[in-house]
């Protein structure tokens, strides 16, 4: 039974999957207990004001820092905004579209807390990306920072977008100036939605992920306090974009949790972290296993003493990796498994729990097994698919393949992996074409769909190939027209090509030609044959 809602707007609630299809909910543990009201950005944000920490300090940034009570007023003026100009009701939608910066926390916190559903967005998705999201959750307003405001302004449907960082009298900054820094938070329930989390979009374009205010709460009573165990005198950094719930977690709700401070970046490149690390102390890192391999032949001449915690999700952790980072640093890698789906890590290793080479434990409150394809569970040792239960769960907004990925109360993570006598997960790798290349996730038809756009290819397939410093890069074999040469010059045309139509970090880094493709009887494109080939 949920409870009354605090939405004006019923979209979210009316689209939720039908009750019968939601995976099984272990809300009994103690660790998960959750009050019936829960505005949660308000919980991350006012009580602190209320304890006296607002002089502490909270977002660190290039271009501006902000304590807890100066972060609080923002909020507030943007939350005023919103409900008094721009018609935002409790349940509407907004969509964020910015790289990492203390605005886009401060617009995320808002709309939350004026009960409204953020739709974060990858700061590089083209127009025709975002117009996937925009129609499927109906979203009419969008904020987003200056550098993106031209691409958000032509997304079909949205009828207002408004940019920070952007001069003049319609900017963001002009707009909340006048506003008040006294908002009341709205009084949502704790299952409302807050908000709509994006996939990869591997079958049938991104899925839109619904998470409730109670289970941000939880990621950070699971992973957050039982992992982590951060104190108010951590200070947080991290690669990942906010649009990740992987970053999130580790560079929003973690540190605002327990009054913590975070050092926000557009983009870091390997040695601007580790100065970064060095300058402000930070004392817990968020990052993908590429960047750590990367990161290792850099660490002479710069200071990372005060790192307590390292934290690597997105991908798998190679074991040489992960032994290669101890024996330099003195620190055991936090590896984690999480999804949008479930919002953020529910495997992991961590303090007394990890081994190498393993994805570690389910968190408490958390439970896993491996299944056949037919569900019936298997064995110690045994490959097969990742079925995980716990506090949150999958709930796609209004869309069919929730019966894909929640099978009789589990969720199917769509990851093969391996349970070892002692308990311990090993992953194998991803079940459908998803390629995870230096953290991001890539669907492999999608970047199909944008090469076949081209009219110099007949035929394509694009798979993930290994490489040794993001794991592994988009690779894309394509059949040339007729009367077309596969060389140099076409290989560059087609990914400025793909670089157009998709987020660049998902064109093609190589491409091979061929005169036909592997397939099937029945006509199938056979991509297992490619993967065969390359080792992959």
């Amino acid at each position: 039974m949920m409870h009354p809602s605090g939405h004006v707007d019923s979209f979210a609630r009316d689209r939720l999957p039908p009750a019968e299809a939601w995976p099984k909910l272990l809300l009994d543990h103690p660790a998960y207990r959750c009050p019936d009201r829960l505005n949660i950005a308000e919980w991350l944000l006012d009580r602190w004001i209320a304890a006296g920490h607002g002089d502490a300090p909270c977002l660190i940034s290039a271009r501006e820092s902000l304590t807890y009570g100066e972060l609080h007023a923002r909020v507030n003026r943007i939350a005023n905004l919103l409900v008094g100009q721009l018609g935002l009701v409790p349940g509407g939608r907004v969509l964020l579209c910015a790289a990492n910066s203390p605005m886009l926390v401060a617009a995320y916190l808002a709309v939350i807390k004026a009960g409204g559903i953020a739709v974060a967005t990858m700061p590089l998705l083209q127009a025709g990306e975002l117009a996937k999201p925009v129609a499927r959750a109906e979203i009419r307003l969008a904020l987003c920072d200056a550098a993106r405001h031209e691409t958000v302004c032509s997304v079909p449907g949205l009828e207002r977008v408004i940019a920070w960082h952007s001069p003049g009298a319609d900017g963001l900054e002009a707009l909340i100036a006048q506003q008040s820094d006294q908002f009341t938070a709205a009084d949502t329930a704790s299952d409302d939605v807050c908000l709509l989390g994006m996939t990869s979009g591997t079958t049938g374009g991104p899925k839109l992920t619904m998470h409730f205010h109670r289970d941000v709460l939880a990621i950070q009573q699971g992973f957050g306090a039982q992992v982590l165990r951060p104190t108010a005198a951590d200070r947080f950094i991290g690669s990942p974009p906010l649009a990740f719930t992987f970053g999130l977690g580790g560079l929003v709700v973690f540190p605002l949790a327990v009054g913590a401070s975070v050092v926000l970046n557009e983009g870091y490149q390997p040695d601007e972290l580790l100065v970064a690390i060095a300058t402000h102390g930070a004392t817990m890192l968020f990052t993908a296993p590429t960047a750590y391999k990367a990161l290792l032949p850099r660490l002479a001449g710069h200071d990372i003493s005060t790192l307590r915690a390292c934290v690597s999700a997105g991908e798998a952790l190679p074991a040489p990796v992960f032994a290669a980072w101890h024996a330099a640093t003195g620190i055991e890698l936090i590896d984690g498994m999480g999804s949008t789906e479930m919002l953020h890590v529910f495997i992991c290793s961590g303090p007394g729990r990890t081994r190498a080479g393993t994805l570690g434990l389910p968190l408490d409150g958390y439970r896993a097994r491996i299944v056949d394809d037919a569900g019936r569970e298997l064995g110690a040792e045994q490959e097969g698919l990742l079925e995980v239960q716990g506090p949150v769960g999958c709930r796609y907004l209004d869309d069919p393949r929730q019966a894909l990925y929640v099978r009789h109360g589990w969720n199917r993570t769509g990851d093969v992996a391996v349970r070892d006598a002692d308990g311990y997960y090993r992953y194998v790798a991803r079940a459908d074409d998803m390629i995870v290349s230096a953290g991001y996730n890539i669907s492999g038809p999608e970047v199909e769909a944008a090469l076949l756009a081209h009219p110099a290819v007949a035929e394509c397939a694009v798979i993930g190939a290994p490489d040794a410093a993001r794991g592994m890069v988009v690779k894309a074999f394509v059949v040339p027209a007729p009367g077309v040469v596969g060389d140099a010059a076409l290989v560059r045309a087609l990914q400025d090509h793909a670089k157009a139509v998709i987020a660049p970090y998902k064109y093609p880094r190589a491409i091979a030609f061929r005169d036909s493709l592997p397939k099937t009887a029945t006509g199938k494109l056979r991509r297992s044959a490619l993967r065969d080939d390359q080792g992959a």
